[in-house]
């Protein structure tokens, strides 16, 4: 059963049905019943409240589901964090969907099998911008080849013990806090696990453009050593 070893921590606000969906494809996980779920959340809107109060009726026969008070996704992740009693904890987005329902089961074996400290998935996404994520690859792998990982917040598998002896997440870091500690964790215990089990849409390369998301991600390296720089949004969330 995977609710002793993984607890899953969902940043959240404002995502209307996406928090539906999300829950309901990792109530569909093998192996996932009484898996506790965390959902650190800021909504202000009410047709996301009303979404999430119906993930919460509709698959607590599934899951363990706790929502607790978020906001930027690094604070949300933090005050998730602090409840994880288990070896594991998946830092999951919103908009993250688990489309293969091996997805957790198989990334838990693998984390075991290679004692990984950090495990993380490629994602596909809407038709005519797969491109984009796969571009996204091969930055994520020269920045592994170059001694700093980087694991995207919308999916880290975290040993627990390793996270918080990294420091855990730290709450005033309002951009690239996924990079910023993923960056932290030894090459050698960190994974890229070729398994496309994870969908998400291109929102986000539709809202800042691919030239943009290159820059940040080069910024963001060359500013790795300066706390500082993450703890400025650039423009990120407007």
């Amino acid at each position: 059963m995977l609710s002793k070893q993984i607890t899953i921590v969902i940043p959240c606000k404002n995502e209307g049905i996406n928090i539906y969906d999300c829950i309901g494809l990792i109530a569909k996980q093998q192996f996932i019943n009484d898996t506790k779920v965390i959902i650190a959340d800021v909504s202000d809107e009410e047709e996301s409240f009303w979404w999430l109060w119906k993930a919460q009726a509709d698959f607590k026969y599934k899951l363990d589901i706790e929502v607790i008070d978020g906001g930027f996704p690094a604070k949300g992740r933090l005050e998730g964090s602090k409840l994880a009693t288990t070896p594991y904890i998946l830092f999951l987005d919103a908009d993250i969907m688990l489309a293969n329902d091996r997805t957790l089961v198989n990334c838990y074996e693998m984390a075991l099998a290679y004692d990984t400290d950090l495990l993380t998935v490629p994602f596909k996404t809407e038709k005519g911008w797969n491109w984009a994520f796969r571009l996204f690859d091969l930055s994520q792998w020269i920045s592994y080849v170059i001694g700093t990982p980087f694991a995207i917040g919308g999916f880290q598998f975290f040993k627990t013990k390793v996270y918080w002896e990294v420091g855990g997440y730290i709450e005033d870091e309002l951009f690239a806090e996924d990079y910023s500690i993923s960056s932290k964790i030894s090459p050698k215990k960190f994974m890229i696990y070729r398994f496309y089990g994870a969908w998400t849409s291109a929102r986000r390369f539709k809202n800042k453009g691919i030239w943009w998301m290159i820059q940040i991600m080069i910024k963001s390296y060359l500013n790795r050593n300066n706390p500082q720089f993450f703890k400025h949004h650039h423009n990120y969330w407007s």
